[in-house]
């Protein structure tokens, strides 16, 4: 059986990476652009964001795992005489990816009779949680590492990633919307609606007060899913915003006369300080054994 490792773009719960055996490799915060911490060892998710609720004059920055903490991850792994398949968030926002290309490149050389399989998710967060839950589920059903990232590839072209903001301000200092554009946003109470295509992100919508959001989003979810209700596998995620999330989903449920089995999710700071508190985001994929 191969090892399942992860860069921390999955926004997996310390719970779930236990249950499920797999490893995960953590992304940097700083928020001074000199002293970095790992999320989850240095810094949790919540003491990140209450932080940045609570003081308006951070802009806190990110930073991708390097090739050394592939390595140090990946090693035990291949001592021990087993494959290994590592997941990272989309090459497209960061360069985490990269790293782990670098990182099997050196070990190769060392374990030459071990596959080190990559596979870049294109995504992130929830969507790139759905991807790794469903390479669990291969591992679970016997399949290689480099069966898995081959079918795992079709998976991810399936994913689909929607988040919805509280507001513009975070966008706005990333620099991904001017000034202006967020100050009318923020007068005229506007939440954008982003989504990822080929691993970028998007803007769909503005859409005025956050009941319209949601309703907007269910429908949509219900209008591309009914279909496919069981054939997919769908996720919620949320940045200290619980209550909108679990009515997101209880909403989504009703609608499809479906159960959501994946737990709500709090999304992490890789996407979190570019978003910021009050974010929901939805996706869903494709199961790998109805492709």
């Amino acid at each position: 059986m191969f090892r399942i490792v992860s860069d921390g773009g999955c926004d997996f719960s310390g719970e779930e990476v236990q249950n499920h055996d797999i490893s995960i490799v953590p992304f940097y915060i700083s928020f001074d652009g000199e002293n970095y911490m790992r999320e989850g060892v240095d810094i949790t998710k919540a003491e990140f964001f209450d932080r940045l609720r609570t003081d308006k004059t951070l802009f806190p920055k990110t930073s991708q795992p390097n090739p050394q903490d592939y390595i140090e991850a990946l090693t035990p792994h291949l001592k021990a005489g087993n494959d290994v398949l590592v997941l990272t968030i989309s090459s497209k926002l960061s360069g985490s990816y990269s790293s782990a290309v670098i990182a099997a490149e050196n070990l190769r050389e060392d374990y030459p009779d071990r596959n080190i399989v990559l596979v870049d998710s294109l995504n992130g967060s929830v969507g790139q949680g759905l991807i790794l839950r469903e390479i669990i589920k291969m591992r679970g059903a016997g399949l290689s590492a480099k069966d898995t990232g081959e079918r795992a590839k079709k998976v991810l072209d399936t994913t689909r990633i929607y988040f919805t903001l509280d507001n513009l301000e975070y966008l706005r200092r990333g620099g991904r919307v001017g000034p202006t554009t967020a100050f009318v946003g923020g007068i005229l109470g506007l939440r954008p609606i982003l989504q990822l295509v080929d691993g970028k992100v998007t803007q769909l919508d503005n859409v005025r007060g956050k009941k319209k959001v949601l309703k907007l989003i269910e429908e949509a979810m219900v209008e591309a899913l009914k279909d496919d209700r069981d054939s997919v596998s769908l996720a919620i995620g949320h940045i200290l915003s619980d209550t909108d999330a679990a009515e997101l989903r209880d909403s989504i449920q009703s609608a499809l006369d479906i159960t959501i089995g994946n737990p709500i999710t709090e999304v992490g700071v890789t996407i979190g300080a570019h978003i910021g508190p009050g974010a929901l985001a939805f996706a869903y994929c494709k199961k790998y054994d109805t492709i």
